[in-house]
């Protein structure tokens, strides 16, 4: 993701108002459901992606009238959820959670699949990715971690999720960027951020790049030690913490996005209804407390903007892909 592209992102409200401006212009924006709607999540129940959509879709029932029923269609890596969505009426009764893997698993040959057959509506969730290591580490900056894995290519480990998942890819991409070999830095596949962060605790890996909200607590409590934040500005509750755009020339950040979507070819007064009863919701104080509860930021950001964002990630997510040998 640029640098470009994630200040757009910090402006996301001023850009969001603009987004539904244009669409209102284009369109009557007056479109309500008349019967309950389905909400794909293509990921388990009591995850991250599962929450945003069952407080969205609480508040959405409340906005538009009708029942927004969340269902988890799980399986494939998150291509079954995905597909679910791309292949329903685009009659605005099928909506559901996007996220940064549409971006993935055509690359990797998981599916068919890719980020254009979808109709983008609004942005959910940001979270960009840090770059941790233990507090005892003897590695105090990037650029330290950066310079002896050029000298010593393969001797530092990282870990945060299995081989080609988003966290994986931060890093290589991040090492891609600055013209180093993506295997530099030594990937050890994981289930996950819980499992990550216990085995950099144990001293088993040296580096993890899981979210930064992730690690926030245990970086506060001095457990941990954050050198950097895939980011263009700092995280507000970690101010002491430099981002990527800070130290890095090619100016590399990345982030895990969900996106509220529905399948390609949605009528546009649907479309721009849905937009705007979204933007609506995520400036409201239910909203706002719910992602203070969960340690996460409240990001806007229109149907535009939100499309721009899907697809440049693709591209830089394809190729990183590329570079570390995993596309098919």
């Amino acid at each position: 993701m640029t640098k470009n592209l994630m200040k757009a992102l910090l402006g996301a409200t001023i850009l969001g108002l603009g987004t539904l401006a244009s669409s209102v212009a284009s369109a009557e924006c007056d479109w309500k459901p008349k019967r309950a709607v389905t909400y794909i999540v293509p990921w388990g129940a009591g995850g991250g992606t599962d929450a945003n959509a069952r407080m969205l879709s609480s508040l959405l029932s409340e906005e538009m009238g009708q029942p927004f029923n969340v269902v988890n269609r799980t399986g494939g890596n998150g291509v079954t959820g995905h597909s679910a969505i791309i292949r329903a009426k685009p009659d605005g009764y099928t909506i559901g959670s996007s996220t940064t893997e549409i971006n993935t698993m055509h690359w990797i040959g998981l599916t068919d699949i890719n980020y254009e057959q979808l109709t983008p509506i609004a942005l959910l969730d940001l979270v960009p990715a840090g770059f941790t290591v233990a507090a005892d580490s003897p590695y105090n900056s990037l650029a330290e971690v950066l310079a002896e894995a050029k000298a010593n290519p393969g001797k530092i480990t990282a870990s945060g999720t299995s081989q080609g998942g988003i966290w994986h890819l931060a890093l290589a991409g991040l090492l891609n960027a600055e013209g180093m070999d993506p295997a530099s830095i030594r990937w050890i596949p994981s289930k996950g951020a819980a499992p990550a962060i216990k085995e950099l605790m144990a001293g088993g890996v040296n580096v993890i790049t899981v979210a930064q909200s992730e690690v926030k607590s245990l970086i506060e409590q001095g457990e941990l030690k954050g050198l950097a934040y895939m980011n263009d500005e700092r995280m507000p509750s970690l101010p002491d913490i430099p981002t990527t755009v800070e130290q890095l020339d090619s100016g590399w950040t990345l982030s895990s996005y969900q996106a509220l979507t529905g399948p390609a070819g949605m009528d546009k007064d649907i479309a721009c209804s849905y937009e705007k009863a979204v933007l609506k919701v995520l400036k409201t104080k239910e909203w706002a407390d719910f992602k203070a509860s969960r340690g996460a930021d409240v990001v806007i950001m229109g149907a535009d903007e939100v499309g721009s964002l899907i697809a440049k990630t693709d591209k830089n997510l394809g190729d990183t892909i590329k570079a570390i040998g995993l596309a098919k």
